[in-house]
């Protein structure tokens, strides 16, 4: 037994034809590019579609607004990047192995360059247009979070936790792996992207976690 994936409510299921699909991913890849080359407020949908080779009309019949491209590039680096988000969380597995198999896959996803890239982007942005921030959070931490929590919340209810808010208990986990190197990372500091330390600081996140976390009686 195994917590499944969340769907993504936010995303509507749209089937495409081949031809469709190839020249929507043309728009979401251009619109990567220039978002991350010029920041949000300096990206237009005139420049995607001249890059692109069509005109605004065309690509607004895929996107009607510049906030849907950008909630489509988000879609598209976490379904591709964000691992973490599907990574199976097996709840009869012990909660230290979990946690570590777990910690180990987000903490590579969120060190890749479109990942952060796109964090970047996000905290440069955010406080111009706030709503980046909401769309990037409900796309990736949020659905991540919760899926997590879930999880954390079967552990209590068999003993393997204490008892507690799942969801507290997912930030603290979360806070602890991402609070050493991967601040290096952010900053574009090498040392952020050496695996060996990376996963000693997901050891050292475990067993903290596990100290406030784990069974009153152990």
């Amino acid at each position: 037994m195994s917590i499944e994936m969340i769907p993504d409510s936010t995303t509507d299921t749209v089937t495409l034809d081949d031809a469709a699909a190839a020249r929507r991913k043309a728009f979401v890849d251009a619109a990567r590019a220039q978002f991350f080359a010029n920041g949000y407020a300096g990206t237009t949908m005139s420049s995607i579609a001249t890059k692109v080779g069509g005109s605004k009309t065309t690509l607004w019949t895929y996107f009607p607004s510049k906030e849907e491209l950008f909630a489509a590039v988000v879609d598209d680096i976490v379904g591709e990047y964000g691992t973490a988000l599907h990574v199976d969380l097996p709840v009869d597995r012990p909660v230290v192995e979990v946690l570590t198999g777990f910690g180990n896959i987000l903490m590579a996803a969120l060190v890749t360059t479109p990942l952060l890239s796109l964090f970047r982007l996000v905290v440069g942005e955010a406080e111009r247009f706030p709503h980046l921030a909401e769309t990037f959070y409900e796309r990736g931490p949020r659905r991540g979070k919760a899926r997590a929590a879930l999880w954390v919340a079967e552990k209590m209810v068999r003993g393997e936790l204490r008892q507690g808010d799942p969801m507290q208990a997912v930030r603290h986990f979360s806070g602890l792996c991402q609070s050493g190197l991967y601040q290096h990372a952010v900053l574009g500091l090498p040392e952020g992207r050496d695996t060996s330390r990376l996963a000693a600081e997901v050891d050292a996140a475990v067993d903290t976690f596990y100290r406030a976390w784990g069974p009153e009686t152990r």
